[in-house]
């Protein structure tokens, strides 16, 4: 199976108000801060001001988790990543 990384605003989706969240959860890799995500975060948030898109914090650092290991991020605010270059995202919503 590939990898793919989750926006938090789709495990929420997945789980609200469900008691099963936290096994379900406790299945995922949990990928730790290394000096190769941190260069990776500082990047997409360069980019994403370069290119004149807002990038909030949290989000940078999904994106770049996502960048990091080629996986495609999986959201319901593709917008939100639309000033990240080269992110594969897989949504319902429409880019922007």
């Amino acid at each position: 199976m590939k990898p793919l990384v989750i926006d938090t605003d789709v495990a929420s989706f997945l789980f609200k108000n469900d008691s099963r969240a936290q096994p379900f959860l406790g299945r995922f890799a949990v990928v730790p801060s290394s000096r190769d995500l941190v260069l990776k975060w500082a990047e997409v948030m360069v980019a994403a001001r370069r290119s004149g898109r807002r990038l909030e914090t949290a989000d940078a650092w999904i994106a770049a988790t996502a960048a990091l290991y080629g996986a495609p991020l999986v959201t319901h605010n593709a917008s939100d990543y639309s000033g990240v270059q080269g992110l594969k995202v897989i949504t319902e919503t429409p880019l922007v």
